[in-house]
């Protein structure tokens, strides 16, 4: 079957080439890294976790869309969903080698993601953050291939796939359930110490993964014979639409909550995003871009004539896939360190380094979904325009 990933015409490899050579470029910068340190990264004693951090709690999120595919195809028996539901099992397991890539990149010595085996810690979040993301990868990768198999065969898929189906289904919220914790358990950092972060986390979820799959389907559409079919696009585009006003009412609930009760410590955190703090704004105009794009993609989405456009409805998808990123890839992570417990500011920014270690591993993403949807539309005959 991975032989079907090795032939394609002149697009398919020119795009290969362009992924490769960033991979190279940000594969450099990791060995450069592992040389001198994390010291070429802008992270610091203040801010200890940034932007590598970031990313990983973002495709957390991709990874768990997956679900919002699966569980109407499975569980409510939604027909249309059956040509995407392969589509986002693939999508989730690029997603979560990136975010296990991330993790290796931000620990330095890589060497020492073998203490989590070989001392596991039980009452440790990070441990069950370590069970639940390799599960999930098995999971999917066990679901797409005994699918895709069973495709090749022209059988339908053996019946005890689908207690696994129903499994992955409860694993996907448990990935990102799981991930909030890690933050939500840290009591010194109060940005981060409030009930509803789990959920957040899933509404964020359910709008920048499925965004992400419309957009998938639309590029396929164009290059390939594949076509999801405008209802299933229609009702994905409901999914992205819920998940994403639901997303927004949970982020205003914080800010109202923290303002109302003006508790400094938990004030300063969003003073610091929105307006800046002490002279320091480096973030202040990333976050009024993604609430520009937050209220612009609700714009277009919630108006079904604007939801169902050609046109606007790919603008929806990256407006809301843009601000997800900027909120959860850029500022989350970032502003529970700032200030720090004794109300010092240290600002953090990225470097090039980390940015082109950063690219590389979005790259090896995108080589991932390349070569598991070419082999997965070459089985169904669905190459080419």
């Amino acid at each position: 079957m991975l032989e079907k990933a090795l032939t394609g015409d002149r697009r398919y490899w020119s795009w290969i080439a362009v992924l490769s050579v960033i991979i190279g470029v940000g594969g450099w910068f990791y060995l450069r890294q592992l040389h001198v340190g994390l010291g070429i990264t802008g992270m610091s004693r203040d801010v200890s976790w940034g932007f590598y951090i970031a990313q990983f709690t973002f495709l957390v999120g991709v990874a768990a869309s997956a679900v919002m595919v699966v569980l109407p195809y499975y569980l409510h028996d939604v027909k249309v969903f059956g040509k995407l539901t392969i589509l986002g099992e693939l999508l989730a397991i690029a997603s979560v080698t990136m975010c296990l890539l991330f993790i290796v990149v931000d620990l330095g010595q890589p060497q020492r993601m073998l203490n989590i085996v070989l001392h596991p810690t039980p009452h440790s979040i990070l441990f069950w953050d370590m069970v639940v993301l390799n599960g999930y990868l098995i999971l999917n990768v066990v679901i797409s291939r005994t699918s895709l198999l069973a495709e090749r065969r022209g059988e339908a898929p053996p019946t005890w796939i689908k207690p696994v189906i129903y499994l992955s289904i409860v694993w996907a919220v448990s990935i990102h359930t799981v991930t909030a914790f890690i933050y939500a358990g840290l009591a010194a950092r109060p940005f981060w110490l409030t009930a509803i972060l789990a959920p957040r986390f899933l509404a964020s979820a359910f709008s920048s993964g499925p965004a992400l799959l419309i957009l998938l389907c639309l590029i396929l559409r164009r290059f390939t014979r594949f076509d999801a079919g405008d209802e299933a696009i229609s009702k994905i585009a409901v999914i992205v639409t819920y998940a994403m006003a639901i997303n927004v009412f949970f982020i205003l609930m914080e800010i109202f909550t923290a303002f109302y009760s003006d508790i400094p410590e938990h004030v300063e955190h969003f003073r610091y995003l929105f307006v800046g703090l002490d002279g320091h704004t480096r973030l202040v105009p990333w976050m009024w871009a993604s609430v520009i794009l937050a209220v612009f993609s609700l714009v277009l989405l919630i108006n079904p004539r604007t939801r169902h456009g050609r046109t606007t409805l790919p603008l929806a998808c990256i407006a809301v896939f843009a601000s997800i990123w900027i909120d959860k890839g850029l500022g989350m992570v970032v502003t529970g360190f700032v200030p720090n417990p004794l109300g010092e500011v240290t600002e953090y920014w990225p470097t090039l380094a980390e940015g082109l270690i950063t690219l590389g591993i979005y790259a090896i993403g995108a080589l991932m979904v390349t070569g598991f949807y070419h082999i997965a539309l070459a089985e169904r005959g669905e190459l080419g325009t």
